[in-house]
């Protein structure tokens, strides 16, 4: 089967798709987006998370078809993205949960990046920033997905407390740390999101 998807900001197509093959490997071995992880395919330990219209999902569990007419937003595109509810959104999330990115938005949105493959090239996202200036970053294997997962939460709730960060990230596995450093990346940007406003 075809596929047509919007994948960080861009059309895509991926042509011959088996009905059972996931999200995951479409993203990987089609679209040649290599931040998303293979690890369990069974989403459990969250390294291959993604937005699926604006939601973290495990894109292991996710068929491909079910991506058609869909906005798909990778590590890769994350910085595109931040920029992009940035604009739309001065000043972050809010308390009250009203705001974020309308599906509408996220439909709308294109990439601007120097190279929407890789996120080569362009600015880093604020929760990218902070989990380098934090030190949270290990092996790197359980980073793209984690970094998708507190970006939507920081979308979200722009002042989460520590319970807040943990039940978010908590689909997330890292056998790297003691995860201090992650949640000390999280309170970081959500602090540096705040100091902006």
């Amino acid at each position: 089967m075809r596929v047509n998807f919007t994948v960080n900001g861009r059309k895509q197509t991926a042509d011959d798709v088996w009905e059972g093959e996931s999200l995951l490997y479409v993203l990987r071995e089609r679209m040649g987006l290599p931040g998303s992880k293979n690890a369990c395919e069974q989403g459990e330990c969250g390294s291959c998370t993604v937005r699926l219209d604006g939601v973290p999902v495990c894109s292991c569990l996710v068929a491909a078809g079910q991506a058609e007419g869909r906005e798909v937003v990778t590590v890769e595109g994350l910085a595109d993205y931040a920029a992009h509810r940035d604009d739309a959104h001065p000043g972050g999330a809010c308390g009250s949960g009203s705001c974020g990115t309308s599906l509408d938005a996220a439909q709308r949105w294109q990439a601007k990046g120097t190279d929407g493959q890789t996120g080569e090239g362009t600015e880093l996202s604020p929760i990218q920033k902070a989990f380098i200036d934090a030190g949270a970053v290990q092996c790197g294997f359980c980073t793209p997905g984690l970094l998708v997962a507190a970006d939507e939460l920081l979308e979200r709730n722009s002042s989460p407390s520590d319970a807040d960060i943990r039940e978010a990230l908590s689909g997330n596995l890292c056998r790297c740390t003691g995860y201090e450093k992650i949640l000390d990346a999280v309170r970081l940007a959500a602090a540096r999101q705040e100091e902006a406003v």
